[in-house]
């Protein structure tokens, strides 16, 4: 089988389309939505309106840089969950309208196995079993996978994720949202060291966050007070620290899954990927530990329909459709 498959995406703030042939990602569209900086954060009703706006030029632009049309697909893929339900129900909606009047397969597909089956989209793909770490503005898991559709998360944060303590700890500090980026930017200039902050242990190989945003916020308020010009005078050394810790108390839990299962099959997924303190770090600890370690090309960290194409891939080759009656589900589980 060498099916062509429409994907898209729209679980929180892109909305994007891609065509896969052969199981070879063609093109990834992505239109970001710019709406929501003035506000702070994703706002969900402007993102579902802004969802509705981009879908069909997006799918179009998707299909003719492929050089295909409607008629050369053997199946519509789409973003089930999890995500924004309201922005979910735009992708979902016009996957099954054209599936149906097509008359061709559905596909759903699983965001957060999407970002790990990204992976497979260039070379070098891991082996399985492999461990993956994904973190984004919505999850920090560490998943188990045994094959491509065969997927067990082993631990995961039990309150805020990662890429929220980024984002939540750069807006305290007055930054444009998204903030985490600039936390990054700024770091390579700081010193890791200058400043401590509390980790949080919890059993097992799950997460807490929560705690490390208290403090953050306490520490900010105490020398504030005492300077106001801190946080402009001391920016590198503060964003350096913080991403220290952050980036400490992944690797702590993911060393512990790597030395539990035995596996050094290492992989990093979601937008927190893109970050070049975790990625070093990664890379540091690839060396002391034997590990082989897979990272995707930038594009295809953040939300995207190359990924979610991928997974569609997999999924078709094992007859794996949906009905027309799916609706999108917020709070999907792997």
């Amino acid at each position: 089988m060498k099916p062509t498959i429409l994907a898209i995406e729209s679980s929180c703030d892109e909305t994007s389309a891609a065509i896969i042939k052969n199981g070879k990602v063609v093109n990834n569209i992505i239109a970001t939505q710019s709406v929501h900086k003035k506000y702070g954060g994703v706002v969900p009703e402007l993102a579902s309106r802004a969802h509705q706006q981009n879908i069909v030029p997006v799918i179009k632009e998707a299909m003719d840089h492929a050089g295909i049309t409607k008629h050369d697909l053997n199946a519509v893929a789409f973003t089930r969950g999890p995500g924004l339900l309201g922005a979910l129900l735009v992708g979902t909606s016009f996957a099954k309208s054209m599936a149906m009047g097509l008359n061709i397969p559905l596909i759903e597909v699983n965001h957060m196995q999407a970002h790990i089956l990204a992976h497979f989209i260039d070379d070098p793909k891991p082996r399985f079993p492999f461990l993956c770490l994904t973190v984004s503005g919505g999850h920090t898991q560490i998943v188990l996978v045994r094959d491509f559709l065969e997927m067990e998360v082993i631990g995961e944060t039990q309150d805020d994720a990662v890429g929220e303590a980024f984002d939540k700890c750069a807006k305290l500090m007055d930054f444009p949202y998204p903030g985490g980026p600039l936390i990054d930017k700024y770091a390579k200039e700081g010193d890791p060291l200058a400043y401590e902050f509390p980790e949080t242990e919890m059993q097992g190989l799950n997460f807490s966050f929560s705690g490390i945003k208290t403090a953050f916020l306490y520490f900010l308020r105490d020398n504030k007070a005492k300077d106001p010009e801190f946080v402009n005078k001391n920016v590198n050394n503060i964003c350096a620290s913080l991403q220290h810790s952050l980036v400490k108390m992944l690797m702590q839990k993911l060393k512990r899954a790597s030395n539990e299962s035995g596996i050094k099959e290492i992989a990093i997924a979601g937008g927190v990927s893109a970050n070049s303190g975790l990625r070093t770090e990664l890379t540091n600890l690839a060396s002391e530990k034997g590990w082989n370690v897979y990272i995707p090309d930038f594009q295809y960290c953040t939300d995207n329909a190359g990924m979610i194409a991928m997974a569609a891939h997999y999924k078709y080759l094992t007859g794996h459709f949906s009905s027309l009656d799916v609706s999108p589900e917020a709070r999907m589980k792997i």
